[in-house]
């Protein structure tokens, strides 16, 4: 049975179906970047608002900014923009729900006038982002705004108030801002979803910078009217793979051209900063803060930079799948003692949060062998995590004489990843916006042993630190010499 709103009513009772009327939903949010991450996490929240009959007004048009998701505009066109969430349980249990949530989906490049007049439109009053890290054009140095993206300069050049339409978020959301100021409609709030230290605050640096580059006075109102509220966001949520949707298929005879997978844990941490209202999250387990910091810090610290310790020496390992390593005694070690040793002690305290048991349940997310979690996309990208969630990290446990062993294998492994050969011999694809700089440093290992970490835009002054640069090369060297796994042990067993 295909998805769709005339085959609700005919899907099997195992499958939660939207127990409102999808009809009386209208549009409140524009979201850019509709991936899996989005559909798991806030659209998921939105759809159990609206089945306790609340925020109906809250409906979600989603924007798609580059030709990879027309991909997403096909199959969400094709299912009257519903999907599939598929809650993945440690036992093999699968739970289906359909999420109604969604009413409309932008393709922006076939037709931009639409996406900017939902923009301007006076119902739209929150425009949440999940353009991953990369996506905000940070300098990882200055931590100023960098603006030498092509499509970003064609964005500042154009006149968009004569000819020309915006290609960019940066663009579209500047210019809707313009557009309802002169109108004399309230500005909507900025809700970046994305995992960075103060996302809502590094949202508003560089889209102020943005707008202060194409018209300075603009910039400066947008700084003072339009709201960027800082949240935290944890769900797991692998790639959907073609395996899931013909499980979808053969166990509930649904048929959805692309459902979401995830685990069972969801956390959503939000600040209480939405001048022209927001839907009443809390109603549906979402933590309402002053101050979303501490929680912030404590799941990209931990979380986050967890993952990164786990998928190099992983995937050198030969391991494919998160799951197996968290599974693997010596890792869950390896991880656990990252955690409570380096990340743990650069964290204020987090209310109500026991850390050590928080560490202990990621452990247990990790293994949970149903989500399939690949290593592949957690090594993805990462010169967009790295210098975000582990260098933080290292830095603080230098300045206060903490440890930083562990953090520092975890540089050795990416570098050893990097070089784009696994201990075998095998090739690995290496998938990384700054994929040729990378593999050009990591290349360089036997000429320089710190070529890799030798880039101040990933690294900032480790390279200058004696003792980390000890451990690094220590490290490296040993992956190249011994492998992961040995070097693992050697580096447990002396702890």
């Amino acid at each position: 049975m295909r998805l769709s709103q005339a085959t609700l009513g005919e899907l099997p009772a195992e499958v939660e179906r939207p127990a409102y009327d999808r009809s009386a939903v209208t549009p409140g949010i524009v979201h850019f970047g509709v991936g899996g991450f989005h559909r798991a996490h806030q659209a998921m929240y939105l759809d159990a608002l609206m089945g306790k009959g609340e925020a109906l007004d809250w409906g979600i048009v989603g924007v798609g900014l580059l030709p990879g998701d027309a991909r997403m505009r096909d199959a969400l066109a094709a299912q009257d923009n519903l999907y599939t969430l598929v809650v993945k349980h440690p036992d093999g249990t699968l739970e289906p729900r359909v999420i109604g949530s969604m009413v409309d989906y932008l393709f922006a490049p076939d037709d931009p006038g639409a996406v900017l007049d939902r923009l301007v439109d006076p119902a739209t009053r929150i425009v949440s982002l999940t353009v991953t890290e990369g996506g905000y054009h940070v300098n990882q140095v200055t931590g100023e705004f960098d603006a030498n993206d092509p499509v970003l300069q064609a964005d500042l050049s154009a006149d968009f108030a004569d000819v020309g339409m915006p290609r960019s978020m940066f663009g579209f959301v500047v210019e809707a801002a313009r557009r309802r100021r002169e109108a004399g409609v309230e500005p909507f709030t900025v809700m970046s979803c994305d995992n960075l230290p103060g996302n809502g605050d590094v949202a508003k640096k560089m889209i102020v910078a943005f707008a202060r580059l194409k018209d300075p006075e603009l910039g400066d109102w947008v700084q003072e009217h339009v709201a960027f509220p800082n949240c935290m966001v944890d769900r797991i949520t692998p790639v959907t793979s073609p395996e899931d949707i013909a499980a979808l298929k053969e166990n509930f005879g649904l048929e959805d051209a692309w459902p979401v997978v995830c685990e069972p844990f969801t956390q959503w941490v939000l600040e209480d900063h939405f001048p022209t209202g927001r839907p009443p999250f809390e109603d549906v387990g979402v933590q309402i803060v002053d101050d979303v910091v501490p929680y912030e810090l404590m799941k990209l610290r931990l979380l986050n930079a967890s993952h990164q310790a786990l998928c190099y020496l992983g995937f050198l390992s030969g391991y494919r799948y998160a799951h197996e390593v968290a599974q693997d005694p010596l890792f869950a070690e390896f991880l656990l003692g990252y955690m409570k040793e380096e990340g743990m002690p650069t964290l204020p305290e987090v209310p109500g949060v026991d850390l050590g048991v928080y560490a202990r349940q990621l452990i247990e997310r990790f293994a949970n062998p149903e989500v399939r979690d690949t290593l592949a996309r957690l090594c993805a990208e990462s010169s967009d995590r790295i210098p975000k969630w582990l260098v933080p990290v290292i830095q603080a446990n230098l300045e206060s004489g903490g440890s930083f062993e562990r953090s520092a294998l975890v540089v050795a492994s990416w570098a050893r990843y990097a070089e784009g050969v696994d201990e075998k011999g095998e090739p690995i694809e290496v998938v990384d916006r700054f994929k040729d700089k990378v593999m050009a440093a990591a290349g360089r290992y036997e000429e320089d042993e710190l070529a890799f970490l030798r880039d101040r835009d990933f690294f900032g002054n480790l390279v200058d630190s004696e003792p980390f640069t000890t451990a690094y090369i220590a490290f490296l060297k040993s992956l190249h010499d011994n492998g992961s796994r040995i070097t693992l042990e050697d580096l447990e067993s002396n702890r």
